[in-house]
């Protein structure tokens, strides 16, 4: 089975390799792709029951228990690309998965597959973040439409109204969002026994009242209960049983143990430290009023931004909605100018430098943009959750930069709430500065995020390490999941970039033999279902850089009659790149885009003689180009499709050799007629 992050190019690249070495060797192999069409050539019972081994070269969670009983060898889509023979020999003597189990065994070359604790993380977040956005988006229609200010209670929506239920569904969404996170978590490290306890242990850390609290844990403590519930039912099911207590242990007793002891874990050893925390926080921030409105508002923005609706925030929050009653409505606007900046500087900073984020990213940012401006700062929660090494710190700089501006400029704010909404609806004196504040922090935010993924991913580029190829890259969030609320999928899934492009040459690969000397005249006219025709075929190609070859591409597919912008065409394809690199390696590239400058789909191959720096992770210059072109409304499968047909043709070395000699068009139309 082979699945990378996007589902796209490397997933069947993996495919095809595994075939090729088990067919060089006498070797039966069937191989089932989960990419972004779906699962193909799907594996039976009856396929499974009669192998050997199973080899899971997978990037994303996949389900394993179908397995159980079977030898199953789990290592990275890189690894089934790279070192397709070395896998058929260790599967040999993998251990065998055993029922409800997580734990598979891993390529001795190990270093290829990302850790479980990454992935586990991702999957959490992968599956949380259309929580987020869900509940977020409604909340803040319903404050927009349905709200108003209110010196007792803040944005206030009268009760019985239409945007009360709206709110209160959104307010579900919210809450379930922490308990998906940690249940995903622990999902991904031991399974379904794990799901249960995760859920409700994340339940408990965001119910501060359990444990003598004014506030949860947030999703710093889902991320502790995910991880915890994960390795103990991991711990659990090492416990040897009676046989006839084997059967129940995955849906009984592991559950029930589990949750019990982690719950009472937290209630009574991890909660008491939070609550001890919020009361001592408070206290020590009561000491600070009177103190240098510089200071107070630095101190108060770096709480609010730690960890958004966590002990912390919450703090900061209730602090400075406790002071409104007393007439200091000073420290609730350096609390408002600091809460928004986090979902909008995370949201900026997709827009700032797109190729570091995932589709699903940008779309959450967007969703992230909008929340930001009613106050939600969980907005940003999906951002922290699967990048906290570089988002945590960027939130907490802008977020102490807003708070010590709005202090400085003595805004004040009537309603326990912020965001520019509380400006706009009135509750904010001093709105300029408020929003001065605003901007400035989340100008901050943004700019440190994208320097500080910029630097881990460059950091991450220089290690074997695996992640999206030529379709949008993953995440970090998957994305996550994710989405995680993911969402996922390609994301992935907070993606791995640094698969990328870094193919070996082939080897074992047959010459599948000479190519047609004549072609006839319609030779194309089948080829990726007629998409590519001798119109869209050139033996050389002039361009000597990446941006000057995309145009010549762009103008050979207007060849078609099917390129109504060719401008357009090649703002989009240079849009694509901007996200990550088509380029593949072995010396080819498949520039690709989704745009209605085209009228229907088309396919252009050109060679390059001196070949094109296409920023290959393999380091090679691309000399064998393919673009591929499809309106919005064919961007779906079809896409896909024939980047998967191409991806995996394309692993045969004698078909490449036989396409680099083709001597003119309808030579090349002779060998690409092969790809059905």
């Amino acid at each position: 089975m082979t699945a990378c992050p996007t589902g796209i190019a490397h997933t069947y690249m993996a495919a095809e390799r595994l075939a090729q070495a088990a067919e060089s060797r006498g070797i039966d192999m069937k191989v089932e792709t989960q990419g972004s069409i779906g699962a193909e050539n799907v594996l039976q019972d009856n396929d499974v029951r009669t192998a050997d081994g199973i080899i899971v070269a997978a990037d994303k969670d996949v389900d394993l228990s179908r397995f159980a009983g079977k030898r199953v060898l789990k290592v990275g889509v890189a690894e089934g690309i790279h070192h397709p023979e070395q896998l058929i020999e260790q599967v040999r003597s993998a251990p065998v998965h055993e029922p409800g189990g997580a734990a598979v065994a891993s390529s001795a070359g190990g270093g290829r597959e990302r850790s479980v604790t990454y992935k586990a993380l991702m999957n959490g977040v992968s599956y949380m973040i259309p929580f987020v956005v869900v509940g977020g988006l409604l909340i803040a229609v319903s404050l927009s439409l349905g709200g108003h200010t209110d010196p007792s209670g803040g944005l206030v929506i009268p009760k019985g109204s239409f945007w009360m239920d709206v709110n209160n569904i959104g307010v579900i969404g919210f809450t379930l969002m922490v308990p998906i996170l940690s249940g995903y978590i622990a999902y991904a490290i031991a399974d379904r026994p794990a799901l249960v306890p995760g859920m409700i242990g994340g339940w408990i850390a965001n119910t501060g009242s359990l444990y003598d609290s004014k506030a949860g844990a947030g999703f710093i403590g889902a991320i502790v209960t995910g991880f915890l519930a994960g390795y103990l039912v991991l711990w659990i099911k090492k416990v040897r049983v009676p046989r006839f207590v084997q059967p129940i242990m995955p849906i009984i007793v592991i559950p029930i143990v589990a949750t019990t002891v982690l719950g009472m874990c937290f209630i009574y050893v991890i909660g008491k430290p939070i609550a001890w925390v919020f009361e001592h926080l408070t206290s020590w921030l009561g000491g600070l009023t009177g103190t240098s409105a510089v200071l107070l508002g630095t101190i108060l923005g770096l709480m609010i931004a730690f960890d958004m609706g966590g002990p912390v925030n919450k703090t900061a929050f209730l602090f400075g909605a406790g002071l409104i009653a007393t007439g200091n409505q000073t420290v609730m606007g350096m609390c408002a100018a600091a809460i928004p900046v986090m979902p909008l500087g995370q949201g900026l900073a997709t827009l700032m430098r797109k190729r570091l984020y995932t589709g699903q990213e940008r779309e959450t940012g967007l969703a992230s943009l909008f929340m930001g401006c009613f106050g939600i700062s969980e907005g940003a929660i999906p951002f922290a959750a699967a990048r906290p090494a570089q988002v945590i710190p960027a939130n907490m700089l802008g977020g102490a930069v807003a708070g010590a501006v709005a202090g400085v400029a003595g805004v004040k704010d009537a309603v326990p709430h912020g965001g520019p909404i509380v400006a706009v609806l009135g509750a904010v004196s001093g709105v300029p500065m408020f929003f001065v504040a605003v901007v400035i922090g989340t100008v901050v935010t943004a700019l440190t995020t994208v320097t500080l993924v910029d630097i881990a991913e460059r950091r991450r580029r220089g290690v074997p390490v695996v992640g999206a190829g030529v379709a949008d890259a993953e995440p970090a969030l998957v994305p996550v999941g994710a989405g995680v609320s993911s969402g996922s999928g390609e994301h992935a899934v907070v993606a791995p970039r640094a698969e990328r492009g870094s193919t070996p040459p082939a080897s074992g690969s047959a010459d599948a033999g000479p190519a047609p000397e004549d072609a006839p005249a319609d030779a194309g006219a089948d080829i990726l279902s007629g998409y590519l025709t001798e119109r869209t075929v050139k033996i050389r190609l002039d361009a000597p850089e990446k941006e000057a070859a995309i145009r010549e591409m762009a103008e050979l597919l207007a060849r078609s009659g099917e390129v109504a912008d060719v401008d357009e065409l090649v703002r989009t394809a240079l849009r694509r790149e901007g996200q990550g690199t088509t380029g593949l390696g072995e010396e080819i590239a498949i520039p690709h885009a989704k745009t209605d400058a085209v009228m229907a789909p088309v396919v252009g191959f050109a060679r390059s003689d001196e070949g094109v720096e296409w920023g290959s992770m393999d380091g090679t210059k691309a000399r064998l180009v393919f673009m591929i072109a499809v309106p919005q409304a064919a961007a779906g499968d079809e896409h896909l499709r024939i980047l998967a047909l191409l991806s995996r043709k394309l692993m045969d070395a004698g078909f490449r050799e036989r396409l680099t000699m083709a001597e003119d068009e309808r030579a090349v139309l002779g060998v690409l007629s092969e790809i059905r």
